[in-house]
Parts: structure tokens; C-alpha cells; sequence
């Protein structure tokens, strides 16, 4: 059994995971309506790559004997004024979601929850990639977003990205 409070914020980094799924959803749809099919599909890969991330803290809770509540998702809601808005609001939901990554891990440092800290390792070197895949391609957007071309090639470039499920093993 987990302490009662490494529970309550691993169920709700749960529910947080299954929003940035349903978040980047809302991105690639966006993208899609835009006629940037790359675009698009990279952020399906992000739908994917969250949801892999909220089945993982979920099958942890479930091996280490915890109840496990499923909230309701929030819809995004999200209006973007120009192309480059979602890039930005999906950096800045990779700050939070990497905050509240540290903050349960903070939690399991103070009660000692050594295998919980274990588990967390590789979301917190996951959330430096995903900040750093996101910030790069929001500098690759203002490099080449405002000219015709340059934005036809990166969209064809993001076109290829596949989606890799994690093998952490828990």
C-alpha cells in the first residue's frame, strides 16, 4: 500500500495524462482542419504517447493494491489565434504536467517512497524530452512558419513521426 497522499496524486496525475491526451487530440484536430496533416499527426503521437503515459501511473497504482478513481476529462475549450498558438499551449502544458511530476516526487522523497521515486525516474527524464521536442518545434515554427515552403517541409517532415510506446517496465 502507498501512503495515502502518493496515492491521491498518483490518481490524479492519472486523470492529468488522460487530459493532455485529449488536449493534444484537440491539437491534431485543429492541425487537421488547417490542412497541416504533419502537424496533425504529430500531435496524434502525443495522444498517443499521453494516454501510454496515464495506463502506466494507472497499472503502477493497480500492482501496488490501490483503488484507483477515473474523474471526468475536462474539454480543452482551447481557441487558437494563429497556427503557432497550440505549439505554445502545448509547451506550456508540458511545464505543468512536468510540476506536478516533480511535486509527487517531492511527495515520495518526504515519506521515503524509494520504489514510487523509482517509478517517477523516467517521467522526469520523459518530461525533459518532451520540453525539448516541443520547444524545438516551436523555434523551428519561427524559423520557417511564415514562409509557404519552408512550413510545406516541415509539415511533410512531422508527417513521418511514428508513435513508440515506452517499454518501462512496472
Amino acid at each position: 500500500m502507498l501512503n495515502p497522499k502518493i496515492s491521491k496524486l498518483l490518481n490524479d496525475q492519472i486523470n492529468k495524462e488522460f487530459y493532455s491526451s485529449y488536449l493534444y487530440l484537440d491539437m491534431s484536430n485543429y492541425y487537421y482542419d488547417n490542412n497541416l496533416k504533419g502537424f496533425g499527426n504529430w500531435f496524434a503521437i502525443q495522444t498517443q504517447e499521453e494516454y501510454a503515459h496515464a495506463m502506466l501511473f494507472l497499472k503502477y497504482m493497480q500492482n501496488n493494491g490501490e483503488k484507483i478513481t477515473l474523474n471526468a476529462i475536462a474539454a480543452p475549450g482551447l481557441k487558437y489565434a494563429n497556427l503557432k498558438a497550440p505549439l505554445e499551449e502545448a509547451l506550456k502544458h508540458e511545464y505543468f504536467i512536468t510540476a506536478s511530476i516533480n511535486d509527487i516526487y517531492a511527495a515520495a522523497y518526504e515519506v521515503k517512497d524509494f520504489r514510487t521515486m523509482q517509478f517517477l525516474d523516467w517521467f522526469v527524464k520523459e518530461q525533459g524530452e518532451e520540453e525539448q521536442n516541443t520547444d524545438d518545434l516551436c523555434k523551428r515554427f519561427d524559423l520557417f512558419g511564415s514562409d509557404p515552403k519552408s512550413l510545406y517541409l516541415l509539415d511533410n517532415e512531422l508527417s513521418t513521426r511514428v508513435f513508440n510506446p515506452p517499454s518501462l517496465v512496472i
